[in-house]
């Protein structure tokens, strides 16, 4: 049963309507003395409340009641209702311990979406099941890993999956952020629908709402043509946004609009459009902490995280490490038409000994550049760690240009150019080389219109 508290008939009348139209039970309530009273008689499986559902409009008496909710049921879930001014309101009543916050006028689709995930994840309940249990569930082939914390990871992006939460992903750089995000709409209802991956780093708030919302010609001075923005390519699949931490203020408050409204307008256009996406976001900062120093919006954080997946650093998991040899080493098998390559017993030791601060992304590129270099079938623990001095050593000999010499945005051009010329524009490796994938690697080379005749790896 879903208990609606809201002073307001009209509003009662609306959400019990559209929820009896997919066959929910609803019971509802005009105060908080009523409120309570069910809440004790009836124990709803969810609860819609109005943060305003009497004359006083301060929120104060919705507070109180989510409070005592919260004492006599702790997991029921419960959503706020709220208008656009008293969004602060709701960040309020979600650190009091509320799941979701919808805002005033709402979408019906919205309502919907959320009651439904917040049933089905209090409905399923995590068990603790070996990796090959899981992978008889769920499509978790890209991802590597047998690591207690790795399972209950997957365990965790198994069961949430079929809804359409918001998750957040949280972990160092190279940890595999975006596998999990993969792996995420690959196991949901939207996996035949498309899956877009956003850098929101690499976008200025100048560009913001052109790269999300698109424009039309003639929008702005270099608008040429119509473009299609990420949300729409992502329609009714998953928009990956990634490195949220380096969203900048002003995109911040658009990108919140948004996810609040369901709606956007293309840049140029007056003609308001809805979006039907399922959002996972990603990154490597702590946004709590942003968030208290005034770095990152609190009420935004709140809409990104129904779900928050904590990635351990690899050297939390040396287990996996030789799992993780094993699987790069029989695809460069292939790649580098070297059938008996392998690794000795010594080596892969003190491959588990390694801080390897890069995670699985300098794994990778390690074992790569061993093999690259190493005329050896058996890779022992020299050929590693000659690569991997030398590396150390090359850091230690960079050095940046002075200051005010060159722009950010002129290094990076660089830097792609002379990894595309010493690979021999081959893609797969030039994008290992700079640390990031070859979709990355692919969008630079686009946006920084550099010229490639594409190579086989």
């Amino acid at each position: 049963m879903i208990l609606i508290i809201d002073d307001d008939i009209a509003v009662r009348t609306s959400l019990s309507l559209l929820l009896h139209r997919i066959n929910h039970e609803v019971s509802t309530a005009d105060s908080s003395a009523e409120a309570k009273r069910m809440l004790h008689a009836h124990h709803p499986d969810l609860i819609i409340l109005d943060l305003n559902f009497s004359i006083d409009t301060s929120g104060k008496e919705g507070m109180s009641l989510l409070s005592y909710i919260r004492e006599v049921n702790p997991t029921v879930p419960v959503i706020l209702i709220t208008g656009w001014a008293s969004i602060e309101l709701a960040v309020q009543g979600m650190k009091l311990g509320a799941n979701d916050f919808i805002n005033k006028p709402w979408n019906n689709e919205h309502v919907l979406q959320s009651v439904q995930t917040l049933l089905e994840l209090t409905i399923k309940k995590p068990g603790h099941r070996s990796r090959k249990q899981l992978n008889k569930q769920y499509n978790f082939k890209q991802i590597i890993g047998e690591d207690a914390n790795m399972l209950s990871i997957l365990e965790t992006i198994g069961r949430v999956a079929a809804t359409d939460a918001s998750i957040l992903i949280m972990g160092e750089s190279g940890t595999g952020k975006e596998l999990i995000a993969e792996a995420i709409h690959e196991n949901s209802l939207r996996n035949s629908k498309p899956f877009v991956k956003v850098n929101l780093g690499g976008i200025s708030s100048s560009l913001f709402e052109s790269e999300m919302f698109g424009h039309i010609r003639g929008a702005f001075t270099d608008a040429r043509y119509d473009r299609t923005g990420r949300f729409e390519m992502a329609s009714k699949g998953t928009v990956f946004l990634d490195e949220i931490g380096d969203l900048e203020a002003g995109s911040q408050v658009k990108l919140l609009r948004v996810l609040q409204d369901r709606t956007y307008e293309v840049l140029g256009s007056s003609r308001t459009k809805t979006i039907d996406i399922r959002v996972v976001c990603a990154t490597n900062k702590n946004l709590n902490e942003m968030v208290n120093s005034g770095h990152f919006r609190e009420d935004l954080l709140y809409r990104i995280n129904l779900i928050t997946v904590h990635l351990p650093a690899l050297r939390e998991r040396p287990g996996d490490i030789p799992l993780l040899v094993n699987f790069f080493i029989n695809n460069l098998k292939e790649i580098y038409n070297r059938p008996l390559l392998s690794v000795a017993p010594a080596a892969m030791k003190w491959l588990q000994q390694l801080p390897l601060p890069g995670n699985i992304r300098q794994l990778k590129n390690l074992v790569e550049r061993s093999i690259l270099v190493s005329t050896k079938n058996e890779l022992g623990i020299e050929d590693f760690r000659s690569q991997l001095d030398l590396s150390s050593a090359r850091k230690e000999n960079f050095q940046l240009p002075d200051v005010g010499t060159v722009t950010l945005e002129q290094m990076e051009v660089e830097m792609v150019k002379r990894a595309m010329s010493f690979h021999k524009n081959k893609i797969t490796s030039a994008a290992a080389s700079l640390g990031i994938t070859r979709n990355s690697l692919y969008r630079r080379l686009d946006k920084y219109q550099i010229p490639f005749n594409e190579t086989e790896d």
